[in-house]
């Protein structure tokens, strides 16, 4: 990384970072550039290239140029150049953390023991598994013949990665088409590119064959739309918001183009009344506003068995109220800001909502006073809020918030919450808290979510699938999934 952007992530920089497109292996500058704020004190601190149809057009033609060389390299010389670009970003890992904790809003602490190890092991672990998947075989003896697959890349994928887990989701979805022979041109949210761009620097120290990566910035409608439409990208990987991927999907339908859509959840959080309420409680907190509840499974609604109700609402309010907001350098802060102004200002009208739609704000917002050091003021900062007594039609029940709100409600027997749970648009993922396993495995049965945890949340493992139902989305990621996705099998038959 050059002197003038390390000495930024430290905050001491007047200057805001210059950001460059990087396409077939080297940066290449933009005419025009979009402000990109830091969110704990509102600043500008990066400019991101306002890239289009020139841009795109540039980096497909060098995705596409690289692709033959690229594919027809063995699954292991793939690998070897995935491992070494693994290594030299755990070597980075603290530069790293300490830049998307400034992009993004995130603590410090969260990026360094969460975002950029996830990062590492995304790399590495597609590296070391896809090999093992790619062809299969099978001799019939009595038609004399043998069949085998191949499992074919299909070209240049087109990535469009979200905010809030920056780098984290674009290596997510950059190991697995690359492993699978691929080519990539990739476009970061235009709201958190700076380590994507950091990336790029990445990817050139490990000697990484030009133009096999390309990395876009810019604006959905602008950058984002000619990815999308471009003949020659045959699939396009999502992660964002339903109302994106809906576009997404409308624009690329007369194209027959394969898509994966990673969208919105409004997930739940069922406990019963034999939980390990302590154990509970924490995972909840967790759940509900860790990076201040703008992870696309986080916790946004609460059912508590009626017997518990009012006990887990003075604990769980009480614990609420003592989670530390603040500068996201701080070790000891567990919610930093939002990502941006608008997305704040979006959050905090859904609990105008709530006292619209005769919901109670037990905590948070409004009610207790935020209190921030001086340069922080004009950051993007909220306290988490929990509310109480919504109808389960009301706007804050029904409807995607993204941000640290969650909303908690009584129920009486498993029957009425399964029905409760599963009545709205989105089944991204749930939870269930009990002490009978019996019950946990029938409750996950019957909850429409492409995943449910038990006594547990975001236990990840990448060769478990990953997606939603209903509009949380379209196809899963995981290591056979996302093989599936980013080739096509050919069945060849040869007669012996």
């Amino acid at each position: 990384m050059n002197f003038v952007l390390a000495r930024s992530f430290q905050g001491k920089m007047d200057e805001p970072i210059v950001i460059n497109n990087f396409i077939g292996g080297v940066m290449v500058p933009c005419q025009d550039h979009i402000d990109s704020h830091d969110p704990s004190t509102g600043l500008v601190w990066a400019k991101i290239p306002d890239s289009g149809q020139a841009e795109v057009d540039a980096a497909v033609n060098a995705a596409q140029a690289a692709f033959e060389g690229w594919s027809c390299k063995s699954a292991q010389t793939r690998a070897n150049h995935l491992l070494k670009v693994a290594d030299i970003l755990e070597s980075r890992l603290e530069e790293f953390a300490v830049a998307e904790s400034r992009d993004q809003g995130k603590p410090v602490w969260l990026a360094r023991i969460i975002d950029i190890p996830r990062c590492v092991l995304n790399l590495r672990h597609f590296a070391h598994a896809i090999p093992h998947h790619l062809n299969t075989s099978n001799v019939n003896p009595e038609m004399g013949v043998v069949n085998y697959t191949l499992r074919e890349p299909q070209g240049v994928a087109g990535l469009i990665s979200p905010w809030n887990l920056p780098l984290y989701l674009l290596t997510f979805k950059l190991a697995p088409a690359l492993m699978c022979g691929n080519t990539v041109v990739a476009k970061p949210s235009e709201m958190t590119s700076v380590t994507a761009y950091m990336f790029c620097k990445v990817l050139q120290d490990a000697d990484f064959p030009a133009g096999v990566v390309n990395i876009v910035f810019g604006r959905g409608p602008s950058a984002g739309q000619a990815l999308i439409t471009h003949p020659q990208v045959p699939l396009v990987s999502f992660t964002g918001s339903t109302l994106t991927g809906k576009f997404i999907a409308q624009a690329t339908a007369p194209m027959f183009k394969k898509l994966s859509l990673e969208m919105g959840g409004k997930n739940a959080a069922v406990v019963f009344d034999d939980c390990d309420m302590e154990s509970c409680i924490a995972t909840l907190k967790r759940s509900s506003f860790i990076n201040s509840g703008q992870v696309c499974l986080c916790t946004s609604r609460i059912f508590v068995q009626k017997s518990l109700f009012k006990d887990f609402l003075e604990k769980f309010t009480a614990v609420a109220r003592e989670v530390k907001i603040g500068p996201p350098s701080d070790k000891d802060v567990f919610m930093g800001p939002l990502n941006s102004k608008p997305h704040l200002e979006k959050v905090l009208r859904y609990i105008s909502y709530a006292v619209e739609d005769g919901g109670q704000v037990l905590c948070g917002h409004g009610v207790e006073i935020l209190d921030l050091p001086p340069q922080n003021k004009e950051g993007y900062f909220m306290r988490p809020t929990i509310i109480t007594g919504l109808s389960d039609k009301s706007r804050c029940m029904q409807e995607e918030i993204f941000g640290p709100i969650t909303c908690v409600t009584p129920f009486d027997t498993e029957e009425e919450v399964i029905t409760r749970v599963n009545d709205t648009p989105y089944g991204l993922c749930a939870s269930v808290f009990t002490s009978n396993l019996a019950r946990g495995h029938r409750v996950a049965h019957k909850l429409k979510a492409g995943t449910v945890w038990t006594n547990c949340w975001l236990v990840r493992d990448l060769d478990m699938p990953f997606g939603g139902v209903k509009k949380s989305g379209l196809g899963r990621e995981s290591t056979q999934d996302s093989l599936e996705f980013y080739t096509e099998a050919k069945t060849v038959c040869i007669k012996i």
